[in-house]
């Protein structure tokens, strides 16, 4: 285990689970940006199912607050990938903590951005 390794995850040890998995999205986010995780790793990219896989059936709780509408919506739209959500999601959250919009408008951006990706996600199968 290199030093890097090992000084990520003492970090990744000492964070709340919110925050463990903010720490994985950003990471993952990074892969993403720096051309993929099969970068130089001999590996083949992931191949996308025959079908698109539909939205998963997840209550929303009327007294949920935006972090809360983010994992809903993670387990609402497992198929798509983290680190594609990542800069935006980011981006409706500063609007929340620096122009102290809404909670309940943060969280409809927050729904109509996974569902915008939804959708891209859908048109990828259509292409083919």
């Amino acid at each position: 285990m290199t030093e890097n390794e090992k000084r990520l995850l003492a970090a990744l040890e000492q964070l709340p689970e919110e925050q463990q998995e903010q720490l994985v999205d950003y990471a993952e986010f990074l892969v993403a940006r720096s051309g993929g995780a099969t970068a130089g790793s001999g590996e083949a990219a992931p191949s996308l199912p025959e079908a698109p896989e539909p939205p998963q059936d997840v209550e929303k709780d009327p007294e949920e607050g935006p972090v809360q509408a983010i994992k809903r919506l993670r387990h609402t739209y497992p198929m798509l990938e983290r680190s594609k959500l990542l800069d935006e999601t980011t981006s409706v959250m500063a609007k929340r903590y620096l122009q102290d919009k809404p909670e309940g408008e943060v969280i409809e951006e927050l729904e109509a951005l996974f569902e915008r990706h939804y959708r891209w996600y859908v048109q990828q199968f259509e292409a083919e």
